[in-house]
C-alpha cells in the first residue's frame, strides 16, 4: 500500500524537508515495502498551510509539518510544539515518552481524527533576521515581524506587528519590505532560504523556540485500519526520526553560521538584556493565561507541561548549566 504525506517544506530544505524524506524511507524499509509513503512538498497537493486540514478530511493520508503552526485548530496543539522558554529538545522527548505528553497529544489530536507523533526537533533556535540592528525593546515597536505560535504572540505583547507567512515566502517579503525581520529555524536552513540576501543581523537566543517539534501525523482512520506490526513500525520510524532530525541541526548549524558570517557579511548579535526579559514576562503572562483557558484538555495539557519544565529546569542547573558553564573555562583541550 501507497500513502502521500503532504508537508509544509518546499522540496528537500534542508532540515524538516530532508527529514520528512528519511522518515518515508524509514517506513518503507521497515515494512519490507508493505507500506510506502510517496512525499509531496507544499503546494503539490496542498499550500503548506493545507496540510492540517488535507490530512484531517483523508485528502492524504499524513503530513509533516510542526505543531506550532496549528494555532488556529488549537492552542493546545502549539504546546506541543515549542513554547517560549520552555522545553529544549531532550526535554521535550522526554515529557513526550515518559510524562504524559504522548496521551495529552493524542486526546487533543483525536478531536480532527487525526494520530500524531513527533518526528524531529530542530533544537535552539536563533531569535530571527532583522534589517536593522536590534538596541532595545523599544526597537520592537511596530516591527513588521514573521514569527508563528507562541512566540509569534510573545513578540506581538512585546511591540511587534505579527506576519504568518509559509517558510519559502519569508525571504521574498524581506526583500520587498513587507517584512521588517523573521524568524524561522536556524543557520543550516535558514542560509538555504537566502534570508542572508535580505537581512544581515542575525540575533540570538531563539527564547521564542527553545526547541521546536516536527511532527508526523496520520489520518485516524487510515492509522486504525493498519495492521498492529504496520502501527509500531510508523511509531517506531517516527521515534528514530526524532532522533535522526534533531542531530543533523547539531551537525549542520555550525558550519553554516560560519560560512554566513564569513561568505555574507552577516552580523551575529546577542539580543539585549532588555529584550529578554521584556519577552520573558511576555511568556509568562501568556502561560498564566492558558492555565485559565476555557477547555478542560488545554488546562490539562499546560499543567502537565509546566510541572515537567519545573523538574527539567531544577535538574538542568545540576547537569546541562553546570557541564555548559564548565567546558567555557580557559583550560587546555583538544585543538
Amino acid at each position: 500500500m501507497e500513502w502521500r504525506m503532504v508537508t509544509s517544506w518546499s522540496r528537500k530544505l534542508p532540515g524538516p524537508g530532508s527529514a520528512a524524506g528519511w522518515l518515508a524511507e524509514r517506513i518503507a524499509a521497515m515494512s519490507g515495502g508493505r507500506l510506502t509513503v510517496k512525499v509531496h512538498a507544499a503546494g503539490d497537493i496542498v499550500p503548506a498551510s493545507g496540510v492540517f486540514d488535507a490530512v484531517s478530511q483523508g485528502t492524504a493520508e499524513m503530513y509533516h509539518s510542526m505543531p506550532s503552526f496549528w494555532r488556529a485548530k488549537s492552542i493546545g496543539i502549539v504546546i506541543f510544539g515549542a513554547v517560549p522558554f520552555g522545553l529544549m529538545a531532550g526535554e521535550q522527548h522526554a515529557w513526550m515518552t515518559h510524562g504524559g505528553g504522548q496521551a495529552l497529544y493524542d486526546e487533543i489530536y483525536e478531536r480532527f481524527n487525526l494520530k500524531g507523533f513527533l518526528c524531529g526537533n530542530t533544537g535552539n533556535q536563533w531569535m530571527g533576521w532583522f534589517k536593522k540592528e536590534i538596541k532595545s525593546v523599544e526597537d520592537f515597536k511596530g516591527l513588521r515581524f514573521r514569527s508563528p505560535g507562541l512566540g509569534g504572540e510573545m513578540f506581538r505583547r512585546i511591540g511587534a506587528s505579527i506576519v504568518q507567512l509559509p517558510g519559502a515566502e519569508i525571504v521574498q517579503a524581506l526583500q520587498s519590505g513587507a517584512l521588517d525581520a523573521a524568524e524561522f529555524i536556524g543557520p543550516w536552513t535558514d542560509a538555504a532560504l537566502g534570508f542572508q540576501q535580505a537581512a544581515k543581523f542575525y540575533y540570538w537566543p531563539g527564547v521564542q523556540e527553545p526547541g521546536s517539534a516536527e511532527e508526523c501525523v496520520v489520518n485516524k482512520g487510515k492509522f486504525d485500519a493498519l495492521p498492529n506490526d504496520l502501527k509500531e513500525i510508523v511509531a517506531a520510524a517516527c521515534r528514530s526520526a526524532y532522533d535522526y532530525a534533531t542531530g543533523e541541526y547539531v551537525v549542520h548549524n555550525p558550519p553554516a553560521l560560519q560560512e554566513l558570517v564569513s561568505k555574507h557579511n552577516v552580523q551575529v548579535r546577542k539580543a539585549p538584556r532588555d529584550v529578554l526579559l521584556a519577552c520573558g514576562n511576555a511568556a509568562g503572562d501568556i502561560v498564566d493565561e492558558l492555565r485559565q483557558d476555557k477547555d478542560d484538555v488545554v488546562r490539562r495539557i499546560v499543567d502537565s507541561f509546566l510541572k515537567f519544565r519545573a523538574l527539567a529546569v531544577d535538574n538542568a542547573l545540576y547537569t546541562e548549566h553546570a557541564m555548559l558553564d564548565a567546558r567555557m573555562l580557559p583550560y587546555k583541550y583538544g585543538i
